[in-house]
């Protein structure tokens, strides 16, 4: 008969491999659903504007969907970039969002150098919808057509002003696009908002503005202001009856505005679809639906890689409208 010896190395060893295979058998954690805490969605412009108020909107609409209170935090400065940063560098957990404007791409054009890597430094989650600017006169104005007015821009470089909320803003890029595509030339006065461009404009101290449709709505309907195009490349739904300017005589233009959101960069990919289905229920709530119609917006949930895609041309589209026309943000 054979008598073995066990080495005490060896008991050791047995027992090491059967603790791992006990553990191997044990219950694992089973990893908290998301969402378990409140979500905050930054806003990177001030409270009581268009952007806000679509927040706002989705706020309420999500917290139903998730199940959590979703907050909005508004965080405006340097031109969307302080908001922006923000989120940037928030964990990439899906508890800090950010709702921007087509700003998102343009920003990275004007500012020489950004706290964070551009469209890099995010994950896109969806876009919400786009919507044309707004191209407009007094209603005292000689122009009573698009038409007419890029006719004389043709034959009267340099002759007529135009106004922006600002420079660097959508509205200014809108302008500036106009003049590439077109080869026109107008002289830019850049306000600090739309509401002093839009007093100036009633005035006639400007020949022409560009504006959002929240911006210019009132005084359109009071009759102080005449709507001649949009800018998009295709009518617009809820002005069916208002021209582009690519119909008008400059083919190939499209200006349009898009908002989305995003969250910051490494947020794990189920963590993004479950904010993407949220917000495709969300944009089906009355509240939001109205809201969105009142910015004037074409409701449109994308894929995150459809907002990836589109953030991504559009960042290098304004970079070669801004060098080829000598934009600045100053």
């Amino acid at each position: 008969m054979k008598t073995f010896i066990v080495s005490r190395r060896q008991v050791f060893a047995v027992g090491l491999a059967l603790s791992a295979a006990m553990i191997g058998l044990a219950p694992q954690p089973v990893q908290a659903a998301f969402p378990e805490r409140p979500i905050k969605i930054i806003v990177p412009y001030p409270a009581g504007g268009g952007t806000d108020a679509i927040a706002r909107s989705l706020a309420e609409a999500l917290s139903k969907d998730l199940g959590q209170t979703v907050l909005v935090d508004n965080k405006p400065g340097a031109g969307t970039v302080l908001g922006n940063d923000f989120v940037s560098k928030s964990p990439a957990d899906g508890y800090t969002l950010l709702i921007n404007t087509s700003s998102f791409s343009i920003v990275p054009s004007l500012v020489n150098k950004l706290p964070y890597a551009g469209e890099a430094a995010f994950a896109p989650v969806a876009q919400l919808g786009r919507a044309p600017n707004m191209v407009l006169v007094s209603a005292k104005s000689r122009f009573k057509t698009a038409k007419d007015l890029v006719a004389f821009l043709k034959s009267n470089p340099g002759k007529l002003t135009y106004g922006s909320a600002g420079n660097g803003t959508t509205t200014h890029l809108a302008a500036e696009s106009l003049k590439n595509v077109g080869k026109l030339d107008m002289l830019h006065v850049p306000y600090k908002g739309a509401s002093p461009m839009i007093t100036d404009l009633v005035g006639g101290q400007i020949d022409m503005g560009f504006a959002t449709q929240p911006s210019a709505v009132g005084a359109m309907a009071s009759g102080k202001l005449r709507l001649l195009a949009v800018t998009s490349g295709a009518r617009s739904p809820a002005w069916p009856d208002t021209p582009t300017l690519a119909e008008s005589g400059v083919p190939g233009y499209d200006a349009e505005v898009w908002y989305g959101i995003f969250a910051p960069a490494g947020t794990p990919a189920a963590v993004i679809k479950r904010l993407n289905d949220a917000l495709r229920k969300a944009a089906q709530v009355e509240p939001v639906r109205r809201q969105i119609s009142n910015e004037g917006l074409i409701l449109s949930i994308s894929t995150p890689e459809e907002l990836g895609r589109l953030a991504r041309a559009e960042e290098q589209r304004w970079k070669k409208l801004v060098k080829e026309q000598g934009i600045s943000s100053d």
